[in-house]
């Protein structure tokens, strides 16, 4: 029987890790790529370079339109640290005020709120456009930032909702008796005891800002404002020669900001996404 169960788990891993092979081999063979000259990524048929070289890097770092890659990288973690900023301090606050405010209307505003999830972002685009168009925002890093400062992010609204309700509301009443003020108790105890859900909230706000290219497509325009999504893109040239290997040795780096955000808060990922679940 213990024979068996072995041979079943080993199996089971068997599978397991090849299908984890399959699913990243894509990314193994663009890594492998950047260190090929742009002639050898489309006619070699071997999977590693003949000679592998750091060309594709250094002239992908030295970027395009006289601006170099590090222009790009900068304001990529510029917009990504202001969204993050914004989602922490507006959706703690409106999360704060649905789970332990007593107001009018409470419940009427939270089902509004999450209506808004429904909503497809093109839906709003043109109207917004309209709007940032007309008091001089397109082509400005404004339309990607301030919306953050409004909880705009229904997600994350609802989930700090979700991990604040799960605190003992006997727990936020003891500082009240002690004098505390509302927002006393909401940056002296809620805001700490939130930490996990709010590592959640930035980690996520990072990944889909460093990934947006739509609505960063949409506003902005001068290269000098590029991001690293926008750029990746000038690489390749429709009407001209495309630098293949740069832009694969640039891929490879945009990606390491992410990779080691998510290892090293990966702890607090998961226990940010299933506290709320686990206690309610």
């Amino acid at each position: 029987m213990i024979i068996r169960s072995q041979k079943n788990s080993l199996i089971f891993h068997f599978f397991v890790i090849l299908f984890g092979l399959l699913m990243i081999y894509p990314l193994l063979w663009m890594l492998s790529a950047s260190f090929k000259t742009n002639a050898e990524i489309f006619t070699g048929v071997n999977f590693f370079p003949k000679e592998p070289s750091l060309g594709n890097f250094i002239n992908g770092f030295k970027g395009v339109s006289g601006y170099t890659f590090g222009r790009f990288l900068w304001n990529s973690f510029f917009i990504a640290f202001l969204c993050i900023l914004g989602n922490i301090l507006s959706c703690s606050m409106a999360a704060f005020a649905f789970s332990k405010l007593k107001f009018r209307l409470n419940a009427f505003l939270f089902s509004i709120m999450m209506l808004t999830l429904m909503l497809p972002f093109h839906v709003k685009l043109i109207p917004q456009y309209v709007v940032y168009n007309t008091i001089g925002w397109v082509n400005t890093f404004f339309p990607l930032i301030v919306p953050k400062f409004f909880a705009t992010e229904g997600f994350f609204v609802f989930l700090l909702v979700q991990y604040m309700r799960a605190m003992s509301n006997e727990l936020l009443e003891a500082p009240r008796i002690d004098g505390c003020n509302t927002f006393q108790i909401f940056t002296m105890f809620i805001m700490p005891l939130s930490v996990p859900a709010l590592v959640t909230v930035s980690i996520f706000t990072f990944i889909w800002t460093w990934n947006d290219f739509f609505s960063q497509t949409i506003y902005l325009s001068d290269p000098a404002k590029f991001t690293v999504s926008l750029a990746l893109r000038m690489f390749v040239d429709a009407t001209g020669q495309s630098s293949w290997g740069s832009l694969f040795a640039m891929s490879c780096l945009s990606l390491v900001p992410l990779f080691i955000i998510f290892v090293v808060f990966q702890r607090y990922l998961i226990e940010g996404i299933t506290s709320g679940s686990l206690k309610g």
